[in-house]
């Protein structure tokens, strides 16, 4: 972001530090000459997400007989995950892979200990999505492997919809819409609240907010990257969260990562709640019975935001670096990604990915990624994604996507 927050300021000074202090780090080449290479894998998974990384870890090692992967996953979630690599680097000791958020690798790649992956995956690029190739990106170089992507949509739950006697929400609805919802959902009594936010101030709770800033005209950052541009708006995006917790209507997470939230979802005390695919293999193993919509809008008009994530590698050493990143690169695949995506709960990184048979039988028996929930046709312009501090233009793209699926934020 070119206007840094303070955060942003602390997490660049964090890694800079860290930068001065590598000349030692790593182990040797000749640790690993003549045998078998280890990568060590900090991915932050957990649950549905732990599960599949670790099948494909396996089904790698089995395959790749000269390579280790060992995923332990570092100790912390994907949400602390910059924290504990930044840690790392300066005390040292890093691994070889890291999952990292696309809006930190920016502030990540000041760090000479971050591999440059451009003459390995610049070429493979091209069929993956706009917002996968933007993620990985920064000065033109690749610096970090697609991971994952997502966007917010509004999962409800049917059954405390039909108790409170409301009718489906649809697609065009308003954030006043969504606040008259929310109030008419809320039961004190049965410990029933309208929606919830995660409340702690940190991306989780942040990104949320950008499409209802874009929404109302506003940005991240100016034109030309000196001032913040949401200034005018910011006020009446925060009043609508508000006004629901004046109400009572709004549960805030008073923890990262906002998986107390999605507790209470999954338990059916919350009505509706604006998240990702990656809760949905959750949902549908709690057999909730479940709908999906856009998210809502002052304007009427469809906006979301994409959060794609990618898998950076670390220099401990040119035989650990190579081995790491046949490892990426074998994730990237669309053998590999395509199970990433039904088991773990993410999105097709390609267009090869989104047309493959496995990813079109689940899109079309799932709710929520099916085809009818997505635009008859592509949007006038491209997608927002999740700002990163890199430049104002990766905040400058509008969005007006419809579904997990085949959003066109993803469209070429």
């Amino acid at each position: 972001m070119s206007s840094p927050t303070r955060r942003d300021i602390l997490r660049a000074a964090a890694v800079l530090a860290a930068a001065g202090t590598l000349g030692a780090c790593g182990k040797s080449d000749q640790e690993e000459s003549g045998g078998v290479v280890t990568v060590d894998l900090w991915h932050g998974q957990t649950d549905t997400g732990k599960a599949a990384i670790d099948a494909l870890i396996k089904e790698f090692n089995q395959t790749h007989p000269n390579i280790k992967v060992e995923g332990g996953g570092g100790g912390v979630t994907s949400d602390s995950m910059l924290q504990k690599v930044t840690a790392g680097l300066a005390a040292g000791s890093f691994p070889d892979i890291a999952y990292i958020f696309g809006s930190d690798l920016a502030s990540m790649t000041r760090s000479p200990q971050v591999a440059d992956l451009t003459s390995a995956l610049g070429d493979r690029l091209k069929d993956y999505w706009p917002a996968a190739r933007d993620a990985v990106t920064v000065k033109d170089k690749i610096r970090a492997a697609p991971a994952l992507l997502d966007s917010l949509c509004v999962v409800y739950n049917k059954k405390l919809f039909t108790a409170a006697g409301l009718p489906a929400p649809k697609a065009g609805w308003t954030w006043d819409d969504f606040v008259t919802t929310a109030q008419k959902l809320t039961n004190p009594a049965k410990g029933v609240f309208g929606t919830g936010w995660p409340g702690v101030g940190d991306e989780d709770t942040v990104w949320r907010l950008w499409p209802m800033i874009w929404d109302l005209g506003g940005d991240v950052v100016s034109e030309d990257g000196k001032t913040v541009a949401f200034d005018k708006v910011g006020e009446q995006a925060l009043g609508t969260l508000d006004r629901l917790r004046t109400d009572k209507s709004l549960y805030v997470d008073p923890k990262p990562g906002g998986e107390q939230l999605y507790q209470v979802f999954l338990g059916g005390r919350m009505g509706m709640v604006a998240t990702g695919p990656w809760e949905l293999p959750d949902v549908i193993d709690k057999g909730m019975d479940y709908g999906v919509v856009p998210l809502p809008s002052y304007s009427g008009k469809p906006v979301t935001i994409s959060g794609p994530d990618t898998w950076t590698v670390f220099d401990n050493g040119s035989a650990r670096v190579k081995a790491a990143t046949e490892f990426v690169s074998w994730l990237m695949e669309p053998k590999q990604d395509v199970r990433w995506d039904l088991e773990g709960g993410s999105l097709p990184l390609s267009t090869t990915t989104a047309a493959m048979p496995e990813w079109k039988k689940h899109a079309a028996s799932t709710t929520g990624l099916q085809c009818s929930w997505m635009p008859c046709r592509p949007p006038a312009s491209g997608p927002r994604s999740r700002p990163t501090r890199r430049s104002p233009s990766i905040s400058a793209r509008r969005s007006s996507p419809y579904c997990w699926a085949r959003s066109p934020r993803l469209m070429p």
